[in-house]
């Protein structure tokens, strides 16, 4: 018996197959998914083929792995709900989808736990916000749980009402971050600097700023004052930016981002 099962190995569920295997091993996960060529690309890069049907997964693993769409989810549910046993927890990433809502399709007893990892996964950089359900797991579990979790990055526990919250906060937001490098680096492209060496430019200017932060401990706040010299151009850029609505935007994409995970959950 494997100790995973996967369901979707679409962007999210290849960065966890991929984790899954460099800290389990290969025989420790089995996976299924309704796409053909998805199942192609993983036989040919893992030599893992894929479960014939969602039940015969949930019937080799104890840890189902719920990597499908919220829009597809009752649908995956509807169908596993007569195979999960106690020994099985369920581990869903779908945005917005609350643990109680899992619990109803499969059974008030059923373990869950709600997790939203974000796409730096795919490369063992991942951020991932987490929620238990209030049921028992054994210290063999926790382990066993801590360790996928921290395979493919690091993670925070939460209580399930900021679960759509972390989803603002890590799962969405990487895309307003490449949206930042890129309109970063197209305005410096317009004043001459070759692109790919741009692109390199505010990366590396991003990642070494989000280090500054996690490492020094220092509000942002305190390390953006130790760039802006008086009267300096860094001052005269923050300007520019406030004065154009840089943070009142990001509020509000934060405030659109958790209004659409309300939305997607079953009830």
């Amino acid at each position: 018996m494997a100790l995973f099962g996967l369901i979707g190995v679409g962007n999210m569920g290849s960065a966890l197959m991929k984790a899954t295997i460099n800290a389990f091993g290969q025989d420790e996960i089995v996976y299924y998914d309704s796409s053909i060529e998805k199942c192609q690309e993983i036989s040919e890069q893992y030599n893992l083929f894929p479960e014939n049907d969602i039940l015969s997964l949930v019937d080799k693993c104890k840890i189902i792995i719920l990597a499908v769409k919220p829009q597809h989810l009752s649908e995956v549910l509807n169908k596993v709900k007569l195979a999960i046993l106690p020994k099985h927890i369920i581990l869903s990433i779908a945005v917005g989808v609350e643990i109680q809502s899992i619990k109803s399709k499969v059974g008030g007893w059923a373990r869950v736990v709600r997790a939203m990892p974000n796409t730096p996964a795919l490369i063992f950089k991942g951020c991932t916000g987490v929620s238990f359900s209030s049921d028992e797991y054994s210290e063999e579990e926790k382990s066993r749980l801590d360790t996928l979790f921290r395979s493919f990055g690091e993670y925070e526990v939460f209580d399930e009402s900021f679960m759509n919250a972390v989803t603002c906060a890590s799962g969405s937001s990487p895309a307003y971050v490449y949206t930042f490098i890129e309109a970063l680096a197209d305005s410096v492209v317009s004043l001459g600097i070759p692109r790919d060496k741009a692109y390199v430019l505010v990366a590396q200017t991003v990642l070494g700023a989000a280090s500054m932060v996690l490492e020094t401990g220092e509000h942002p706040g305190v390390l953006k004052d130790k760039v802006c010299s008086p009267g300096g151009t860094t001052i005269a850029a923050i300007k520019a930016l406030e004065e154009n609505g840089f943070r009142n935007a990001l509020m509000k994409a934060t405030d659109a981002c958790y209004k659409r995970a309300k939305e997607l959950s079953l009830d």
